[in-house]
């Protein structure tokens, strides 16, 4: 990035750096920032890519943007002139579309990095669209590793706190290969030395020193001041002095000065248009000049550097500085620049009538800004077109502009938009549109705007019976928060009285409604009567698309609520239909949930099949929300099997997406707790602590993951933190009635881990009465029955706790669970010793030796430096400890049992639930010390010994 004051230099060093960059080989690219409002979403992008695509031939275009051609096409739509064949991609859901538009434009920068190396320079940041940065964001996390630069400028001077450039500074800062250069003027030695080169005059230090003075070495200035200077001697002709400018104004008015008046009356009217402007547009605005005289003005200005040409055609201009712009276009009065905006907006109607879409944004702006005198009806018309555009190509937040300012026009004043006036069929299309922006825009704590906005569009539409708004209204696309359960609630159910019973329509409205009723509500029946029906309807019209959308609504609400095998069947249902159809969408969803079923009974198999299959139809569907899933749900394996670093490497493909998830934060604490890195861990929990302070009270899935998470990382590193960061969280979701049965087991997981930590029996026993009918069942990474037994240990009923760890240890074995089967073996050892009766100690001592053996296998350091502690802080044995032949332990014993029945290493290993290496490890150790030559060999001693 590189920062400093209007005039400072930055173009012109990006311009150096340019140079530079293709005396070495790399191509460059350049994008320019508008300041005024007509310009298109991802303008300075959409120039960058234009350059592009008019200087590479189409075949090698189309191998370098692929099948992300089409979305590219969206928003540079001169693409298809180059590459004919394109289609016009599906119209996904907003947040999917601008992700895969995202992902393409990525993806193409990459893989034409790869044939030449890309300089990417995009000016005037501070004029950028809030989706040009997003977009810049987007694409920084993917430069390190490619033959990529990107080069921003911007003037620090106008980016307050509030900018959206500094939201994105404040991202970008984060990333490793990030660096701002801020430019300072130049000093006063540097000042002299520029003018003598520019004028040939050699500078007294008075002359510097006033010169230096005026222009406070800032370079625009300066060299406006060089040639208005020309041979003359600044102290000696003093004229000059007081038209050398304060500010870039003075400066460019006198070069302006020294324009025809022709070429002034072109450039101001061109100013009007806009940074960018067209021969087209001036000449029919010009007429009285003709088209000999505008162009011989055009030839005027460039000669003077006030212009230059502009890509995207030989008959487009750009001014060389927007200040230059900026300054013509401050010259005219008020009521000349509305009239001006008047004249431009009705001729770019007539100029562009059989493509008007194509000029929506523009016409917009115009149309606002001679609203005074052409009045509201166009600014409205456009600014709808505008906005539906935006949303079409992702740009949301242009779209909430475009839709609020056509609603303060035609309802008087901003505070009018939701004041419940008379709403008509064009403000009922404003506000469904605006609704839909804020849906994707606002954050989670103002999404009830959205909803009042729909709310408003959805009464009218409800008055004059229009089906398909109502129904597309009723699907709501906002996120089911707990703040606004009965808003969802309360529009489908409205949708749903007005639809046909019975209907198609009906049937969409049930599958989300029962989603809502299950997941929002809490109602698991009402939530099966809903998906029922809409399943019938389905079936009766056979419509596979409704049915595999309402399997996994249903799949999700079943889990939610315990029904394990009703889940799993309707994911694998859905799946199924999903496949036969292509919907990606869906299969990503239904195999989610039927890999978060299978972790939680315990169903390795289950597990492994959908947690290997699910990134790839995620990665073609290019949804940020559901790929950042995929990569969480791949994760599942390596942390169950302890296989930290590539769980780490999968969790953190899913946070470069959304850094925010709390489901992949949650994944992290665990992780770097268990092999003992407590500063990250505590740094992802503070993190989770923030997702928490700005998400909705309630049992969001915010909530759970802390309440969860903390206890855990608590129990893993023998902190007792009073209060601890997840109570809060655990109260939140323990007291909502609409809380599921699965996120309050997590809450109560996590409440239960703090009351064995704290040792009180009181809050034990209340915790075990409400866990006790969920045996058998991996809370994330706790084992419900290892929390049992902490729990009636803590009670003091040791006979219980042992039977929950014997079946703790079962169902370790038979999901493949080894840091929680290490976890199992250590607290169980505990509770033995503490029972201190004839035999306790010996199996005590065995199942220490089964922990310190998984954990250190694992790198998992907390568990095995307590591991390590309790078994020396054991008492000596009152009797001899059970002696094997030639040396041999405990363990290899029992690995040598399995030997003798035949199990290769990985059986071994998937036995005793240690590593593969470990076994072969204790192969060897075996052959050694039985003096065998093979396994075959060691099988014999073991008969011959009696230790089969």
């Amino acid at each position: 990035m590189l920062a400093g004051e209007p005039g400072i230099g930055k173009t012109r060093t990006a311009q150096e750096l340019a140079s530079y960059a293709v005396e070495r080989g790399a191509r460059v690219l350049w994008g320019w920032c508008y300041e005024e409002e007509g310009a298109p979403p991802y303008w300075p992008w959409v120039q960058a890519i234009r350059q592009y695509a008019q200087e590479t031939d189409a075949q090698q275009l189309r191998a370098e943007m692929g099948p992300g051609a089409a979305d590219i096409a969206e928003i540079v739509p001169d693409l298809r002139t180059k590459l004919t064949d394109l289609q016009t991609p599906p119209a996904p859901e907003p947040e999917q579309a601008r992700f895969r538009l995202f992902d393409s434009i990525a993806g193409f920068l990459q893989k034409a990095s790869q044939t030449q190396p890309l300089v990417v320079i995009l000016d005037d940041l501070h004029w950028a669209d809030r989706s040009s940065m997003l977009l810049l964001e987007f694409l920084v996390r993917m430069i390190g590793a490619s033959h990529i630069m990107l080069v921003g400028a911007y003037r620090d001077v106008e980016v307050s706190r509030r900018h959206p450039l500094s939201q994105t500074i404040g991202t970008l800062v984060k990333e490793p290969h990030f660096q701002r250069v801020q430019l300072s003027g130049l000093t006063q030695q540097e000042v002299s030395d520029y003018v003598e080169n520019i004028t040939g005059t050699t500078l007294s230090q008075q002359a510097a020193e006033i010169v230096y003075r005026r222009t406070e070495g800032n370079p625009l200035f300066l060299g406006e001041v060089a040639r208005l200077l020309g041979s003359a001697d600044p102290v000696e002709e003093q004229t000059w002095a007081n038209t050398i400018p304060e500010g870039i104004r003075d400066a460019i008015g006198r070069r302006l000065n020294r324009l025809s008046d022709q070429c002034n009356r072109v450039l101001t009217t061109a100013s009007i248009i806009g940074r960018e402007f067209d021969f087209a547009l001036l000449k029919a605005l010009l007429d009285d000049i003709g088209e000999g005289g505008i162009l011989e003005s055009i030839d005027e200005a460039v000669r003077a550097q006030l212009i230059e040409g502009a890509s995207g055609g030989t008959d487009r201009y750009q001014f060389s500085h927007a200040l230059i712009q900026q300054t013509l276009a401050e010259e005219l009065t008020t009521s000349r620049r509305v009239r001006l905006h008047a004249s431009i907006a009705t001729t770019l109607e007539d100029l562009y009538h059989a493509e008007i879409q194509g000029h929506a944004n523009e016409l917009a702006h115009h149309f606002a800004e001679a609203e005074p005198v052409l009045g509201a009806e166009k600014l409205v018309r456009y600014s709808l077109l505008a906005g539906e555009q935006a949303l079409a190509t992702y740009a949301h937040e242009e779209a909430v502009g475009h839709f609020q300012r056509a609603l303060e026009a035609k309802e008087g004043h901003a505070a009018s938009v939701s004041s419940g006036q008379a709403v008509d069929a064009e403000t009922a299309a404003l506000l469904y549109g605006l609704g839909r922006a804020q849906a994707a825009t606002l954050p989670r704590h103002e999404l009830h705007e959205a909803y009042d906005s729909l709310t408003r569009a959805f009464d009218y539409y409800a008055a004059v019976g229009d089906l398909s708004r109502i129904v597309a209204i009723g699907e709501i696309p906002v996120p089911i928060l707990s703040e606004l359960h009965t808003n969802a609630e309360h529009l489908t159910a409205r949708a749903l009285e007005i639809a046909p019973a019975e209907s198609h329509e009906a049937g969409r409205l049930l599958s989300f409604y029962g989603n809502v009723q299950g997941m929002a509500k809490n109602d698991y029946q009402g939530a099966q009567d809903s998906f029922d029906r809409a399943l019938a309807i389905a079936k009766r019209d056979g419509d596979a698309a409704l049915e595999m959308r309402t399997l996994t609504y249903a799949a999700q609400v079943d889990l939610w609520h315990h029904h394990f095998s009703e889940s799993v069947d309707r994911s694998l249902r859905a799946i199924e239909l999903a496949r036969a159809a292509g919907d990606l969408r869906t299969e990503v969803g239904a195999r989610y949930w039927a890999a978060l079923t299978s972790r939680t009974i315990g169903d390795l198999g289950g597990l492994t099949r959908q947690a290997s299959t699910i990134v790839d139809p995620a990665d073609r569907l290019r949804d940020r929300y559901w790929l950042t899933t995929a990569f969480q749900t791949a994760s599942f394996v390596p942390m169950g099997e302890g296989a930290w670093d590539y769980a780490r490497e999968l969790i953190d493909r899913g946070l470069d997406l959304m850094p925010m998830d709390p489901r992949l934060l949650m994944e992290r604490v665990a992780l770097e707790f268990q092999v003992g890195d407590n500063i990250q861990g505590e740094a992802f929990l503070q993190r989770m602590q923030e997702v928490v302070r700005h998400s909705p009270d309630g049992p969001t899935t915010a909530n759970p993951c802390l309440a969860l998470a903390s206890p855990v990382a608590d129990s893993i590193s023998g902190a007792v933190r009073n209060p601890d960061p997840g109570e809060a969280s655990i109260a939140a979701v323990l007291s909502s009635p609409t809380a599921t049965p699965f996120f309050a087991m997590w809450a109560r997981t996590g409440a239960a881990l703090l009351a064995v930590i704290r040792d009180e029996s009181d809050l034990a026993r209340e915790h075990y009465a409400a866990l006790k009918s969920s045996p058998g069942l991996m809370v994330v990474y706790a084992s419900s029955d290892r929390v049992l037994g902490l729990l009636a240990a803590t009670m003091g009923d040791f006979e219980h706790a042992l039977v929950h760890f014997d079946d703790a240890l079962a169902f370790c074995r038979r999901s493949g669970c080894r840091p929680e089967y290490a976890w199992t073996c250590y607290d169980y050892a505990g509770t033995l010793m503490s029972l201190g009766t004839p035999g306790s100690r010996a199996k005590a001592m065995s199942l220490l030796d089964e922990a310190l053996e998984v954990s250190s296998d694992l790198g998992m350091r907390p568990l095995t430096e307590k591991a390590a502690a309790l078994r020396e802080s054991a008492p000596s044995p009152q009797g001899r400890a059970p002696q094997f032949p030639d040396g041999l332990t405990q363990r290899e014993v029992q690995v040598l049992r399995l030997v003798a029945t035949g199990k290769t290493d990985r059986e071994i290993a998937e036995e005793l639930i240690i590593g593969v290496r470990t076994v072969t490890t204790h192969v060897g150790n075996i052959l050694g010390k039985t003096r065998s030559a093979n396994r075959t060999e060691a099988a014999a001693y073991a008969a011959r010994n009696g230790l089969t």
